[in-house]
């Protein structure tokens, strides 16, 4: 979902298209050859700069939505707000999401390229079928949401009022699930039609509008009365729960403007047959399997969660904003670097060029390290003052923020996992390999799911969400480095001897910065546990300073290729 909420995370890891991060994607057919080099490094590294401030501004927003729904909410009505607004994350994928970037936009390129009219008969009879589609799934899971709440709600921890909430606020938040297919096919349009802005900043209005609605929330409720799921008024879940409905609204509606732009013209042509439906089917049917896995373990997440966040204990509402700072950083870095290298990748696999393949494989994987080291040191070491600045306030007690903080420091260890398993699987994409990163992922979700169990038997409820984020942790290293196994099988040498070399001097240049952040934050008032936004805006302050100066010292002593690359990119454009 568009504003941010915990998604299958390999497909597209924020909802929308992999494409859709402000720079023009190049198809595989109009990709010419390039020699790798050190020319390549600088050039991904500066296209994904640029991708990474633009997407930035939509992250931000985003997360700010999310904090004010926490501080308006609450732990406890905030934990049933977010519960429901998983389910229509979960059928989007299911219906649309890894079938979208996986298999739409594809095809939609190739019909663009071949189809004498540019691809738009054809586009307007998927357009077509996909509404229809959507809204009938639509109508049947809002029909059934009391039947899936009680499934994902079902637990001796959960009580019946925390369960009718989630169902009360799912019947309001479900219908989004037809607006956001509906956005991300107008997103996968434009796109193949070289249009990148709408995409791009269409969820800002998403989130204005959300962002708005908790501004009304506040003028009209307050923040007096202590919320539950047994007091919270009629007018108050519908002011939320509809709101949310209309930010999504909103956001499709919003991109309408640019299809006109890009000489689109929406005309309702009904004929499935001539979509040839049994292709797509073939094509999808990995990827079907493959999110389809990957949902399984929300449902569980979802339970495991629920039963901890029935009480005062950090929950869903707690595990999503933290799964959302990790998304942010993966999103602006990971995201940026796949994307710059993904067209390169594309070309060289369908030219049977698996050399250069495996080159860009090793450049992705030394760049989102290098990149994401002092995200995972400032996650890991500033997690409390981190929460308490982003969180605290209104219904969220300094004491709730700090626990959300220890997720963060858990979910740190996590960041590169999860950015090096999704760079493999656009490998794995590039190279039409589907099928094999549908079967890579049944272990590594059995490992996720059995985690999710284990941890939430064994660990006190307080720990719950920190306990689910180390087994995403764990399930995404497994998932690298199976993915990588199989793809020395596939494309050959991987040369990782020179990627370990890269990730060694990474690591002890970030463990270095690491160290001197805590000594120092130690020694500042509050000591890592800020009492209040002053001593955990000057912890940040201080601590952020020493990890960032640090981190650029090592990494430059011990030669880390990337950072001094970037570097020298930022020296050459400050003297310009």
């Amino acid at each position: 979902m568009n504003g941010g909420l915990y998604r299958s995370t390999h497909a597209a890891p924020d909802g929308r298209p992999p494409a859709q991060e402000g720079v023009t994607v190049v198809s595989v057919e109009d990709q010419a050859p390039e020699q790798p080099g050190h020319d390549e490094v600088g050039s991904t590294a500066g296209q994904s700069a640029i991708m990474a401030i633009g997407s930035l501004v939509s992250r931000v927003i985003g997360f700010v939505r999310n904090a004010l729904i926490g501080m308006v909410l609450g732990e406890a009505v905030g934990d049933a707000y977010t519960g429901a607004q998983f389910l229509p994350g979960q059928i989007y994928e299911l219906l649309l999401g890894g079938i979208l970037s996986s298999v739409l936009i594809p095809l939609l390129v190739r019909r663009r390229k071949a189809d004498p009219d540019g691809g738009q008969e054809f586009t307007q009879r998927l357009l077509s079928f996909a509404v229809v589609t959507l809204g009938v799934a639509t109508v049947l899971v809002v029909l059934a949401a009391p039947l899936i709440t009680a499934i994902q709600t079902s637990g001796d921890d959960t009580s019946a009022d925390f369960r009718e909430l989630v169902t009360n606020f799912s019947y309001l938040i479900l219908p989004i699930i037809f607006f956001t297919g509906l956005s991300a096919l107008i997103g996968a349009v434009l796109n193949v039609r070289g249009h990148f802005a709408a995409p791009m900043w269409a969820p800002i209005l998403n989130n204005i509008v959300v962002i708005a609605v908790c501004g009304v929330f506040l003028l009209v409720f307050g923040t007096d009365k202590d919320l539950t799921p047994e007091n919270i008024s009629a007018g108050e879940l519908i002011l939320i729960g509809a709101g949310t409905l209309v930010g999504m609204v909103v956001q499709a509606i919003g991109l309408l403007p640019a299809l006109r732009k890009v000489g689109f013209r929406w005309a309702w042509r009904w004929a499935p047959r001539e979509l040839g439906l049994r292709e797509i089917g073939h094509l999808a049917g990995w990827t079907l399997c493959y999110v389809g896995v990957n949902q399984l373990s929300v449902f569980a997440l979802v339970r495991a969660l629920n039963s901890a966040g029935s009480t005062d204990n950090p929950g869903a509402l707690a595990f999503n904003n933290i799964f959302l700072l990790t998304m942010m950083a993966h999103g602006i870095i990971g995201v940026s670097v796949i994307t710059a290298l993904l067209p390169k990748m594309s070309a060289a696999a369908a030219e049977g060029r698996l050399a250069e393949v495996s080159d860009d494989l090793n450049r992705g994987i030394k760049l989102v390290s290098a990149a994401l080291a002092p995200v995972v040191v400032a996650y890991a070491v500033l997690g409390g003052p981190i929460a308490v600045i982003l969180f605290a306030g209104g219904r969220i007690t300094n004491a709730d923020a700090l626990a959300m903080g220890t997720v963060l420091t858990v979910a740190a260890f996590a960041i590169l996992p999860l950015s090096i398993s999704i760079l493999c699987t656009n490998v794995f994409y590039a190279l039409q390999g589907n099928k094999e990163a549908a079967l890579i992922n049944v272990p590594v979700v059995v490992v996720r799911i059995a985690g999710y169990f284990v941890l939430a038997e064994f660990l006190d409820q307080s720990l719950t969400a920190a306990g689910m984020t180390a087994a995403n942790g764990v399930s995404y290293l497994l998932a690298a480095v199976i993915s990588l196994a199989v793809l020395r099988r596939r494309i050959g040498r991987l040369n990782l001897s020179s990627v370990a070399s890269s990730l060694v001097r990474v690591a002890i240049a970030a463990g270095v910065a690491g160290v001197l952040a805590f000594l120092v934050t130690r020694l500042l008032p509050g000591a890592g546990a800020p009492d209040g936004r002053v001593e955990a805006i000057v912890q940040l302050a201080v601590g952020g300073t020493v990890i960032l100066i640090a981190y650029l010292v090592m990494a430059l002593l011990l030669r880390v290729a990337e950072v001094s690359q970037v570097v020298g990119m930022v020296r050459r454009k400050i003297g310009r």
